[in-house]
């Protein structure tokens, strides 16, 4: 049977509408567009073009995986973020748009100041640091830290896709550990932790259960990395610097009176698109005059290596 690339399409869409797939319009352009190497223009262009059997079949592989509940981002290899393309593997959470949140967080932070480092905590994919270092409006370097070595790798790739090698750099560390002197000191601390509480992680949908355990496993209670960033971090933040995290859906209130506990101020809520308490922030406070620590602040070293 010859069938045109739209054929193929509305094939496609149809079968994830009926299996109850959110976003199966996107979701089916993406799938045609991976079995016949194509781009979003390219699909458009080509919509009434005939394919050959064999792309019918990738097709239909490609649509046989994600109804089977492979993640779309795992079936593609890559996801856009902050209007950036990112490599996406199982090793890495997947990026999600409610973490632009805390780019937008951050960035209203950087751009208000001279020259910026920072650090992405739990970094993942990279997506967090790079969107911040890519759209930051005043100088910016940017260090990538994750305990996964396979992470890594993939934010490492991240940061050459993106070209961001010049400022953006990665190191392995250990949320949960003190930070390592030689990481030195940050104007901003950003960090989307594993905030999910163990017992459950067996109730989340399927298709993030395919993710790395430890992305997701905040402790018994969801808040073990924020109770131990704000213990092992808040010595590496500059007066007068920031610490912002993302928080589960509920969790802002108890992230809040832990940043204050561990001696934080000026704590501030952002909401996401949803409405939805998504990042908390507070400040570390400067104990002698801030014009006197503008005007004798040296930059430390831009860059740690793996």
């Amino acid at each position: 049977m010859v069938i045109t690339l739209n054929d193929a399409f509305l094939d496609v869409r149809k079968a994830l509408r009926q299996h109850g797939v959110s976003g199966c319009d996107v979701e089916a352009r993406e799938l045609v567009c991976k079995a016949m190497n194509l781009d979003e223009n390219g699909f458009y262009s080509k919509r009434r073009d005939y394919i050959f059997e064999d792309n019918v079949k990738e097709i239909r592989r490609l649509t046989d995986l994600r109804l089977s509940g492979v993640p779309i981002q795992h079936i593609l290899g890559q996801w856009e973020f902050y209007g950036l393309p990112f490599k996406v593997t199982t090793d890495t959470l997947i990026p999600r748009s409610d973490t632009e949140t805390l780019v937008d967080a951050a960035l209203a932070f950087v751009n208000g100041r001279t020259r910026t480092r920072a650090l992405d905590l739990c970094c993942g994919t990279g997506c967090v640091g790079i969107a911040l270092a890519r759209f930051a409006r005043s100088t910016i370097t940017c260090l990538l830290a994750d305990i996964s070595m396979p992470a890594l790798r993939v934010a490492k790739d991240n940061v050459a896709l993106n070209r961001m090698t010049r400022s953006v750099n990665v190191a392995t560390c250990d949320a949960k550990k003190p930070c390592p002197d030689i990481f030195g000191s940050f104007d901003l601390i950003t960090c989307n932790p594993p905030y999910i509480p163990t017992a459950e992680i067996g109730t989340l949908d399927p298709e993030v259960q395919r993710e790395p355990a430890l992305a997701l496993d905040g402790g018994e209670d969801g808040l073990d990395f924020y109770r131990a960033v704000c213990k092992n971090f808040k010595s590496a933040i500059r007066e007068g610097g920031a610490l912002m995290f993302e928080v589960g859906l509920g969790q802002y209130e108890q992230v809040r009176e832990i940043m204050l506990a561990a001696g934080f101020e000026d704590i501030a809520v952002f909401r996401d698109l949803s409405a939805i308490e998504r990042v908390v922030c507070g400040t570390v406070p400067y104990t002698i005059p801030k014009e006197t620590i503008e005007e004798n602040r040296t930059d430390v070293a831009n860059s740690v290596p793996v």
